[in-house]
């Protein structure tokens, strides 16, 4: 099993920046890969981010191409997401997701809210 914690949510206006931490724990040795989802009111839960975890390797959804920067610190078992120049569409709940093999792990969430 692994355990997820999501922190650094929180209020910002448009055109601000917040990082958000996930850390791991359990049989972090298992992770091959991490991602952030989000999901915003009323809408599907939707892919924002990955990174693997054992070589350098990113992905982005193309909404948040080039303000959003996914890192790892394999040390720690921590995931972050830099976001940058955030917007109101931004606003969501924002999981953490770690993948091992055969298996998916969830975070409980962290709120985002930009006000415009």
């Amino acid at each position: 099993q692994v355990q997820l914690v999501e922190s650094g949510g929180g209020l910002v206006q448009a055109g601000g920046s917040l990082r958000l931490s996930c850390a791991a724990s359990g049989r972090t040795s298992s992770i091959t890969g991490m991602n952030w989802f989000r999901r915003a009111p009323g809408k599907e839960r939707e892919f924002v981010a990955a990174v693997s975890w054992r070589v350098s390797s990113t992905f982005y959804a193309d909404s948040v191409k080039g303000r959003f920067t996914i890192s790892r610190d394999n040390a720690k078992n921590v995931v972050y997401l830099q976001m940058d120049s955030l917007q109101a569409e931004a606003t969501a709940v924002y999981y953490c997701n770690a993948e091992s093999t055969g298996s998916h792990y969830w975070g409980p969430g962290t709120q985002v809210t930009v006000s415009s």
